[in-house]
């Protein structure tokens, strides 16, 4: 069966994107590093047994391994908007490393700067971009790119009056912070409007 034929090759591939070692992956996913390595040069038949552990360790599902040979390259995925960006994933859910393109609208500066584990790079599409660091605010223009210590306090905005549009990339630590800190203001956006609906309920119950 060809998938399986591929199965090897998508495995070591999967990590090395990552930068695992055949210890590192063997660990963490409970098998010894030589059932690992045959099963990725094809000397191992792979079962389900194995597969669940070492895909639940890299993050994806044993679907992908068995992909057809020539699936569709297109990323297909919806945009999203939060906090005056709009979001849209240029990059699969399942990539070790997250691009994105952001439409950010013009704001006054950031007054509560964020920080967070990873890494981060930025290219500028259009318009102007405001990247506070710390107590330093630098302007990028179109075309201009930066990388910067993510865990030094720092926040993002365009300058005006156009938007700014960017391609930012993220490795996964910065995507799992991003997504912690996202869930958190949903939560938050729920806990007021259940506090709302409280209110208006007492007040008319009073009344």
């Amino acid at each position: 069966m060809e998938e399986l034929d591929q199965l090897g090759l998508r495995l070591r591939s999967a990590r090395t994107a990552r930068g695992w070692t055949l210890d590192r992956l063997a660990r963490g996913a409970g098998i010894s590093p030589s059932t690992l390595s045959r099963l990725e040069s094809g000397k191992r038949q792979a079962s389900l047994e194995l597969l669940l552990p070492i895909t639940r360790c890299l993050g994806i599902t044993v679907d992908e391994l068995l992909v057809a040979s020539s699936p569709d390259p297109r990323v297909q995925r919806d945009a999203w908007e939060r906090n005056g960006m709009l979001v849209q994933p240029l990059s699969p859910e399942s990539s070790p490393v997250h691009t994105y393109r952001i439409r950010y609208v013009p704001r006054p500066p950031i007054t509560e700067l964020g920080s967070h584990d990873g890494y981060e790079w930025l290219y500028v599409l259009s318009g102007r971009l405001r990247l506070q660091l710390g107590e330093e605010e630098i302007l990028l223009q179109a075309g201009e790119a930066a990388e910067f210590d993510t865990l030094r306090p720092h926040g993002l905005s365009a300058v005006g009056p156009e938007d700014a549009e960017v391609i930012c990339i993220l490795n996964e630590a910065a995507v799992n912070t991003h997504a912690e800190d996202h869930a958190e203001a949903h939560a938050a956006v729920h806990t007021a409007d259940r506090a709302g609906r409280d209110a208006a309920e007492s007040g008319r119950e009073i009344s």
